[in-house]
């Protein structure tokens, strides 16, 4: 890497892309094919930096975008600084209008700038974002360490032609009871959509049981996830919250508070999914434990064998670290952790049919 390339990886920290290396083997020319495959990589992309100048972006607006899909990254393991192909920017400088049409697809504004694009007061716009009808798209923090919510401008314009009568019109009976209540969706709604968002770009199971994890505090999480050493992987496991830099301590608090549910309805929906997640992810490969290498893509086929050898004082087989029986006298409420089978269980008669935590009607 040039010294010019070093500068940039050093200005961001990211989920990272690179070379996945399970083994260097050295070339007869003295060049590692590490090196020449890192040298491919480079020759078709570029940095963060370098992305979003070319861009015309600023940082924080190149973050929202590739939070939105809007721009596409490399990512890989390892912790190395992410990429953009070369085609990707190619493409986005083709569009129609660049670099205004980006810049305007990642525009967000505060509450006073919202209140002014629909045309009401702070205090109205504040009201319709608290019962859940514009959400926000990002947060930053003041000086006072005060969580300021920030809405994308192109959803702004769409709420005020769709819904006339609650920008312009007498806030329905319905609205002023939930706000007279003390009802706040705004960091339910904001942390729903970006899991949704983190988890649509993935499909390893035990990634989407982490980000389901997410949501839960330790004790919840403990309560559904019995197996500190599958607690443990949980943690290794999760994507990043937020994609760039990391950001200050505040600002890392702020995010891990503000990820966390605090609605009875959304702790059992959060609960429900990861049960459901979990089940997934230990059919495709258990969590590693002492004694077993962690390997990418293992599954039950590459795992060590289960001993059959029946254990003579109980009759039963002896079973392999990591497995989980199955009890199918076990219900779903007990399984999430909100019921404790004792004696004879009939949780499994029960049909939970839990309701995602949604936008309620404007």
């Amino acid at each position: 890497m040039t010294s010019t390339g070093a500068r940039e990886a050093a200005n961001v920290t990211g989920t990272g892309v690179g070379v996945d290396i399970a083994r260097v083997d050295v070339t007869e020319a003295g060049v590692t094919e590490a090196e020449e495959a890192t040298h491919a990589t480079a020759s078709t992309t570029v940095s963060v930096a370098r992305a979003f100048q070319e861009l015309g972006l600023q940082r924080g607006e190149f973050d929202l975008a590739v939070h939105l899909g809007l721009v596409a990254t490399e990512h890989a393991t390892g912790g190395a600084a992410p990429r953009v192909r070369r085609q990707e920017i190619d493409r986005l400088r083709a569009l129609p209008g660049f670099p205004e049409s980006l810049r305007v697809r990642v525009r967000t504004a505060g509450t006073a700038e919202g209140a002014a694009l629909l045309g009401v007061s702070p205090a109205r716009f504040t009201g319709l974002a608290r019962i859940g009808c514009i959400t926000p798209v990002a947060f930053y923090l003041n000086r006072y360490r005060a969580v300021v919510w920030l809405y994308r401008v192109e959803e702004l314009r769409a709420f005020a032609a769709g819904e006339p009568d609650l920008v312009g019109g007498k806030g329905p009976a319905g609205m002023r009871a939930l706000l007279d209540a003390g009802t706040d969706r705004r960091a339910r709604n904001w942390r729903s959509r970006r899991v949704e968002r983190l988890l649509s770009r993935t499909e390893d199971p035990w990634a989407r049981a982490a980000l389901h994890a997410s949501g839960l505090d330790a004790v919840q999480l403990a309560e559904v996830v019995d197996d500190p050493y599958e607690r443990a992987h949980l943690t290794r496991t999760r994507p990043d919250l937020v994609y760039g830099r990391p950001g200050s301590l505040a600002g890392k608090e702020a995010m891990a508070k503000l990820m966390l549910a605090d609605d009875p309805d959304e702790i059992l929906w959060r609960r429900v999914n990861l049960t459901l997640e979990l089940d997934r992810a230990r059919e495709a490969r258990p969590a590693p434990r002492p004694g077993y290498a962690s390997v990418p893509g293992h599954t039950r086929a590459s795992a060590p064998p289960t001993v059959a050898a029946p254990n003579r004082t109980s009759g039963r087989a002896l079973r392999r670290p990591g497995t989980r029986r199955q009890d199918p006298g076990r219900g779903l409420l007990a399984r999430i952790g909100l019921r404790r089978p004792t004696g004879r269980d009939h949780s499994s008669n029960c049909i939970v049919r839990p309701v995602p935590p949604s936008l309620p009607p404007c």
